[in-house]
């Protein structure tokens, strides 16, 4: 018998770090794609702001402030969430921090803090949302990476370590969902203009820089020769969540323009 299936239907997202650059964008976007969105964020001021931009899919948007290294009251507020609506399909994880700088002089606390947050609490919030879709046999899990998890770089401190051990933690966690009907997928933007991006550009080069390469920092340009948008990202992440993609997981799909050369 042939089975519906249920990343078709209508349903809720949860989306982290919603409230600016690559997050922002997909909260939107899910929210015109007539989805119900859980939107993520820390600062209570951002949150409101995205509520405010919404308009008429204002309805459809939860917006709650957490802290996400407090993975107690991310899980108390999933089982309200659960509770009101227990049709999450969605979970996509775009929360991160970046703090650049050798990381051969990483400071330590700046090393924990980015670990913390692009690792250890992001699976930490993940596996209780992990295991409700499991229950359900309905479900999509897309994390953000970074090429710079799968290719070495310089000044980014601990921030490539971080994103290469979720990326091979989302994987196991694929693996493991796969018997449950849930897929767990990775992608992993290179450089991306968002504030992050604008902030890195600032302390380590010019967008020139980025572009072209620099052989001094062993940086490789972007052969497409232009830097992505929000919307290159959101795009696929979107895809990823939705039926399309319904023999898709495990995998680490790299959108850099290139700038890696296919590594992954």
């Amino acid at each position: 018998m042939n089975k519906t299936n249920p990343m078709q239907r209508t349903g809720t997202i949860i989306v982290t770090g919603a409230t600016q650059g690559i997050g922002k964008a997909i909260a939107l976007a899910a929210l015109r794609e007539g989805k119900r969105v859980i939107a993520v964020g820390r600062s209570q001021k951002k949150l409101e702001a995205l509520t405010a931009g919404v308009g008429d899919a204002a309805p459809g948007l939860v917006a709650e402030a957490l802290d996400l290294r407090d993975a107690r009251a991310f899980g108390a507020r999933l089982a309200t969430w659960i509770d009101t609506d227990p049709n999450i399909i969605g979970l996509v994880n775009a929360a991160g921090m970046l703090e650049t700088g050798s990381l051969l002089h990483c400071d330590p606390e700046s090393l924990r803090r980015v670990i913390d947050l692009n690792l250890i609490s992001t699976l930490e919030i993940t596996l209780p949302v992990a295991r409700h879709m499991a229950s359900r046999h309905a479900g999509s899990i897309v994390t953000l990476g970074s090429n710079s998890g799968t290719a070495a770089r310089m000044g980014l401190g601990s921030y490539p370590a971080s994103k290469a051990g979720i990326i091979h933690a989302m994987k196991c966690l694929g693996l493991e969902l796969a018997e449950y009907d849930v897929r767990c997928n990775i992608v992993s933007p290179g450089s991306t203009n968002t504030a992050m991006q604008q902030h890195f550009q600032t302390t380590t080069g010019s967008r020139e820089g980025v572009l072209k390469g620099d052989p001094k920092r062993y940086r490789l340009g972007i052969p497409l020769g232009r830097m992505a948008e929000v919307e290159d990202v959101c795009d696929l992440v979107l895809f990823l969540l939705s039926g399309r993609s319904r023999h898709i997981t495990m995998e680490n799909i790299v959108i850099d323009g290139g700038a890696t050369l296919g590594a992954r």
